[in-house]
């Protein structure tokens, strides 16, 4: 908050981090860059058009639906667990390129679960 408070109005800030964007918008931020909104692109908008709009409850209730997916996109490197997800969606084919590596067999499984919970497979 004090690092919003200083900033000029014309400087804008966002959030790297999909965690503690909804947050940090309720605080002043002006958005987040998000991993997950390429998995749930619906929801993130939503938890941040809501913090925006000053609805801390809203906002709140939206982003609780996604914290396990913010956790479990960075279980291993970015990008590996969001493509994963993705081909699980049917939006892009199984495969990585190296130096990364597919997606361990246990982060599969619980990553499966946060998108089933999400209704996006």
């Amino acid at each position: 908050k004090a690092l919003i408070d200083q900033c000029p109005d014309d400087f804008l800030l966002y959030s790297g981090d999909d965690a503690t964007a909804v947050e940090f918008i309720l605080m002043g931020g002006h958005g987040g860059i998000s991993v997950s909104a390429n998995v749930a692109p619906k929801l993130v908008l939503d938890a941040y058009n809501a913090a925006m709009d000053g609805d801390q409850n809203s906002a709140e209730k939206i982003n609780s639906a996604l914290v396990g997916l913010h956790q479990h996109l960075f279980v291993e490197s970015n990008p590996i667990p969001v493509k994963w997800a993705l081909y699980k969606m049917h939006k892009c084919e199984d495969g990585i390129r190296l130096p990364l590596t597919k997606l361990s067999q246990q982060a599969q499984a619980t990553l499966e679960q946060d998108l089933l919970s999400l209704g996006v497979i």
